[in-house]
C-alpha cells in the first residue's frame, strides 16, 4: 500500500531553527507510519523548475539537523509564484502569476498536503493558493518576530541572543575608550531584536521604527554621559528606524522577482550626522546584519520550532489547511492564514517592555 504524500518547503530569508521543524514533521511523519515527506528545494522554486527539484527526507538527510542554522531544503526570496520572474520571448524579465499552475502541479505529483515554514510574506502566499484549492498549513517563522497571531516565532530568540552577545563585547570597548557605539540589528518593520537587545545589554539609547527620532534628542542623551572628555555610550539601532519626517535607509533589490527594500546603513547614518553635530565623542558602527539569521540555534527556538513541525503535521492530519500553527500563551494553537496576516506586529506604545525601557532611562530619541 503506498504512503500518502507531504511536501514541506522553506521560503524567505534563512532563520535559526527551519531545520528543527523540518526534522519535527519528519520525526512525527516516521511515527505515524502512514506518510512520507518531500521537501521542494528553494521554496516554491523546487516545484517550478524544469526538471522539479525535489528531495525525499529521510532518517540519513534529516539526522541531526535540529542543532544546525540554515535550511537543508535551501530557501529563496524570489520565488513568490503570484509574481514569477520568467523572460519573455525576447529575453527581458517580467512577473507572471503561474499560481494556478503550481496548483494543479501540486495535485498531479499526488501530494495531499503543504508545509509551507515562512514569515508574513510566505504565508500570505499560502493563503492565496488554499484559496485556490491547495492543502496548505503554514508554520510561521522570522527572526523579525512580525507576526501578530503568534506571541513568538523560532529564530527571533536566537537572534535576540546573538545581539545580546555582541553588545555585551561592545560595552566593554565602549568604556575603555570613551566611545559611542552604535549596533545596527536586524528587524525590519519591527523594532523587536532592537528593543529586546537593549533591555538585555543595557543601552542608553534604542532607536526603532515605531519612534521616529529626533537627532537633537539623541544628542542631548549622548552629551548628558560624557563630562569632562570621559564617559561612554552604547546605542542599538533598528535597520528600519528614521528620523522624524526621515526615510529608512536602504536600496532596492537587483534581483529578478525580489522586490524588497534592502534595508540597512542607518547606523552608519546616524554615525556620519552624529559626528557633524559634536566634537567631544568617538563613534563607532557595527552592523550584525545576517550574524543574526545563522548558526546553531538556542535550547529554546530548538523545542519551539520542533513542536511546531509537529503540530503541522497534527493539522495536516486533521486536515486543518487554511491555517497556521501559533505560539499563543505558551500553548500551540491554530490560527487561520487570513488572520494571521491580516497585521503587523509593530511594537505598541504601551507594550510592558517598551515601558520597562523608559522607565530605566532607556532613550527613544522622541
Amino acid at each position: 500500500m503506498s504512503k500518502k504524500k507531504l511536501l514541506v518547503l522553506t521560503g524567505g530569508g534563512d532563520c535559526p531553527g527551519l531545520n528543527a521543524v523540518i526534522r519535527g514533521i519528519y520525526k512525527a511523519v516516521k511515527q505515524q507510519g502512514d506518510w512520507e515527506l518531500w521537501g521542494s528545494i528553494e521554496a516554491f522554486n523546487g516545484l517550478l523548475a524544469e526538471p522539479i527539484n525535489i528531495v525525499k527526507l529521510n532518517d540519513e538527510n534529516t539526522a541531526g539537523i535540529h542543532v544546525k542554522g540554515g535550511t537543508i531544503i535551501k530557501t529563496t526570496n524570489r520565488g513568490n509564484p503570484l509574481s514569477f520572474p520568467v523572460q519573455d520571448e525576447n529575453g527581458n524579465w517580467i512577473q507572471k502569476d503561474v499560481s494556478d499552475d503550481l496548483v494543479q502541479k501540486i495535485k498531479s505529483l499526488g501530494f495531499e498536503a503543504v508545509v509551507n515554514i515562512g514569515g508574513d510574506g510566505s504565508q500570505k502566499i499560502s493563503q492565496s493558493l488554499f484559496e485556490k484549492g491547495c492543502p496548505i498549513i503554514g508554520v510561521p517563522k522570522t527572526i523579525d518576530n512580525d507576526l501578530s497571531a503568534t506571541d513568538l516565532t523560532f529564530g527571533f530568540s536566537t537572534a535576540v541572543q546573538i545581539a545580546t552577545d555582541a553588545f555585551d563585547k561592545l560595552v566593554t570597548t565602549a568604556e575603555s575608550h570613551h566611545r559611542t557605539m552604535i549596533m545596527e540589528v536586524m528587524g525590519r518593520d519591527a523594532g523587536w531584536i532592537a528593543l529586546y537587545a537593549a533591555i538585555a545589554g543595557g543601552a542608553e539609547i534604542c532607536l526603532i521604527p515605531e519612534i521616529p527620532y529626533k537627532i537633537e534628542n539623541v544628542l542631548k542623551a549622548i552629551e548628558s554621559r560624557y563630562e569632562n572628555g570621559n564617559g561612554f555610550v552604547n546605542i542599538v539601532v533598528a535597520e528600519g528606524a528614521k528620523e522624524v519626517d526621515g526615510d529608512v535607509v536602504g536600496t532596492k533589490a537587483n534581483d529578478e522577482g525580489d522586490n524588497h527594500i534592502k534595508l540597512g546603513g542607518i547606523g552608519n547614518a546616524l554615525r556620519y550626522k552624529l559626528e557633524q553635530l559634536q566634537d567631544f565623542a568617538q563613534i563607532r558602527t557595527t552592523i550584525l546584519g545576517h550574524i543574526q539569521r545563522g548558526g546553531t540555534p538556542i535550547a529554546f527556538d530548538r523545542v519551539l520550532a520542533t513542536s511546531m513541525g509537529v503540530k503541522a503535521f497534527d493539522m495536516v492530519q486533521s486536515k486543518s489547511f487554511g491555517k497556521m500553527v501559533a505560539f499563543k500563551n505558551h500553548q500551540l494553537e491554530e490560527v487561520t492564514l487570513l488572520s494571521a496576516t491580516e497585521s503587523y506586529n509593530f511594537i505598541d506604545k504601551d507594550h510592558y517592555l517598551l515601558q520597562t525601557a523608559r522607565k530605566m532611562g532607556v532613550v527613544f530619541g522622541d
